[in-house]
């Protein structure tokens, strides 16, 4: 058995997890800060780095007393180095040194965005692992390789093809936009609350996604682009000429709206995602990040999947957004690849 410590900081949400052979979660706690953002329309890094630094050592003692046991129970601290807000990933980083030096525990660095594909894969594997089964080395159960895994949220719109649960290579990337920033900048155009994506979904439930003929990008390869959507989005919102700061144009319908933007961006979504697998002959979908969150791209990723004859992995809600148990699910692996650090280990704000 394996026990492993995930620390995550690297944007906006403050968490930490105590998980038994990267599948199982004893206990995870998440400190968010989405309130203290709100009124700026998005994240400010400065304020970002202080809110970690107040909450995170009660953050990290909560999730051991849920799990039942101590630091000295531990058999390594898997934290967040890339990629994210440098100040952010700092206070992380910092206190698992600190962590470490007081316990002799070792130091396992792990790729924010690689971890969301294993906390996408960690639902449907804990079932396994609950009904006896095991991985072809006698450890935690896994999938059949190689997977394509989307990855999309504010920061990260990515292809990957997933080959092992630590060995992910990008395939496509968004040039401009992340799909879940397309959300954010469109809902403040649409005048509505920050962040964009849950109330974006909520209104395109009772809207029509053909009242409005937005564009689907599709840049060479695999890649992505948003930036013409959202433009589209405005012109049709504000007029070619508006203003900066101007009201919407009366008699708009925002729904209409909403549900036209979503159904512009999901399409392109998994129709990618069916284009990687294809490419790489994979043998499941995985769809994961904040906005694996939205109704619209889980139904529709859902009856791709069903066609294509290939199962799905998503995360559930709680594991969608960031959080540390993907952290040190992720950690476990290459902990038993040895892939440890020492005390020289430092942050990046892009990964390779």
């Amino acid at each position: 058995m394996t026990l492993i410590l995930g620390i995550e900081s690297s944007c906006d949400e403050t968490a930490a997890a105590v998980v038994r052979d990267g599948v199982e979660a004893l206990g995870q706690r998440v400190a968010s800060q989405v309130d203290l953002h709100r009124r700026f329309g998005g994240v400010i890094p400065e304020m970002a780095s202080r809110s970690h630094l107040e909450v995170i050592l009660p953050v990290i003692e909560d999730a051991l007393a849920e799990a039942r046991v101590s630091l000295a129970d531990l058999d390594a601290i898997a934290v967040t180095v890339t990629p994210g807000l440098v100040g952010c990933l700092l206070v992380g980083l910092s206190v698992a040194k600190g962590l470490s030096l007081a316990t002799g525990l070792p130091i396992v660095p792990v790729n924010h965005v690689h971890a969301h594909i294993h906390g996408a894969l960690m639902p449907a594997l804990a079932e396994r692992a609950a009904r006896g089964e095991r991985g072809p080395d006698g450890g935690s159960p896994q999938p059949e390789w190689p997977l394509a895994s989307l990855v999309v949220s504010g920061g990260h719109t990515s292809l990957y093809a997933s080959r092992g649960p630590a060995l992910h290579e990008r395939l496509g990337r968004t040039i401009d936009d992340a799909a879940g920033e397309a959300y954010d900048k469109v809902s403040a155009l649409l005048g509505l609350s920050y962040p964009g994506g849950p109330v974006i979904d909520r209104l395109a439930q009772r809207g029509n996604p053909r009242a409005y003929a937005f564009p689907r990008s599709r840049p060479a390869g695999l890649d992505f682009s948003f930036s013409g959507l959202k433009t589209a989005v405005r012109f049709t919102t504000h007029g070619p000429n508006a203003r900066r700061g101007a009201p919407p144009l009366p008699d708009l319908r925002t729904e209409d709206l909403a549900a036209s933007f979503q159904a512009a961006v999901v399409d392109v979504l998994v129709e990618r995602l069916l284009q990687c697998a294809e490419r790489i002959g994979a043998r499941g979908l995985v769809v994961c990040g904040g906005v694996a969150a939205n109704s619209s791209l889980r139904a529709r990723a859902g009856e791709a999947a069903a066609q294509a004859g290939l199962p799905l992995y998503l995360p559930t809600m709680a594991l969608a957004t960031d959080n540390a148990v993907m952290i040190a699910g992720l950690g476990h692996w290459l902990f038993r690849e040895g892939r440890i650090a020492d005390l020289a280990l430092d942050v990046a704000a892009r990964a390779d």
